[in-house]
């Protein structure tokens, strides 16, 4: 038996990834995007045209599910860095009848794929999450609210759960937790600036995200760290009515503007 209504909430990028320390684990802070998910519906995308019969073969098992997939209307474009296929699987989960813990959800989407978003969680822009191996390292303060316009830039790329090869972001978390247990916006929008700017830097490819946010008056800058999702962080109500059309004549594609943050 399906059950309709669920939805899940996609994400645009990060707030900051990276290895904590040189050899350690990859991890990332979310960034929150009400305005993208997967629902539980009559008709759309199934499961199957993403995943693997093997695959999905180990989601079923990890879980004890029984019914067959539902279908899941998905407005999450893949390979965005955007958390389409994570939300996928937590939706057919949950709308497959699957009513277990969220951490054994973790498990079976890290099964599944090999590396997975912390999709599955309440306020999962609270977490620092081990990307690789479905643990939350630390629950820490929301990020301050705030107002994102954002963009595709460059190709779409899904994530390979082999890749760890990110800059170390260890120096970067205390300034986060700081930032976000004082609800400092400018401070967390620099923090993300820097982990966008490493990433790029170490990745590619080369986006026009600094000029941008340095002419629209943004406080900082943040990216998918794989994928194409770039965004713009700015003071809740202070994003200019005209940046969405400035992040077009750029070259992004696919603009969007939320609030995300604040402790709702």
């Amino acid at each position: 038996m399906h059950r309709p209504g669920i939805i899940v909430q996609g994400h645009f990028g990060e707030w900051l990834q990276g290895r904590i320390g040189p050899d350690g684990p990859v991890a990332l802070v979310t960034m929150a995007c009400p305005v993208m998910s997967v629902r539980v519906a009559g008709h759309g995308l199934h499961v199957t045209e993403l995943f693997s019969t093997s695959q999905l073969e180990t989601f079923r098992d990890a879980l004890g599910i029984t019914s067959p997939w539902p279908a899941v209307a998905c407005d999450i474009p893949l390979g965005a860095g955007a958390g389409a296929s994570t939300a996928c699987l937590v939706a057919a989960a949950r709308g497959a009848g699957f009513d277990g813990s969220d951490e054994a959800l973790a498990r079976a989407c890290l099964a599944t794929e090999g590396a997975s978003d912390p999709l599955m969680f309440d306020a999962a822009d609270r977490l620092l999450w081990a990307s690789r191996v479905g643990t939350v390292l630390y629950q820490m303060s929301p990020p301050p609210a705030c107002e994102v316009v954002g963009g595709l830039w460059g190709p779409s790329q899904r994530t390979d759960p082999a890749d760890t090869h990110f800059p170390d972001i260890g120096d970067l978390v205390d300034d986060w937790k700081a930032a976000t247990s004082q609800g400092d916006l400018a401070m967390a929008a620099g923090v993300a600036s820097l982990s966008a700017a490493r990433c790029t830097a170490l990745r590619g490819p080369e986006d026009p995200m600094p000029e941008l946010a340095a002419s629209l008056g943004a406080l900082g800058h943040a990216r998918a760290h794989t994928g194409s999702a770039r965004a713009l962080i700015f003071a809740p109500g202070t994003a200019p009515d005209d940046a969405g059309d400035r992040l077009r004549a750029a070259g992004l594609r696919n603009v969007i503007r939320f609030a995300t943050g604040g402790a709702a």
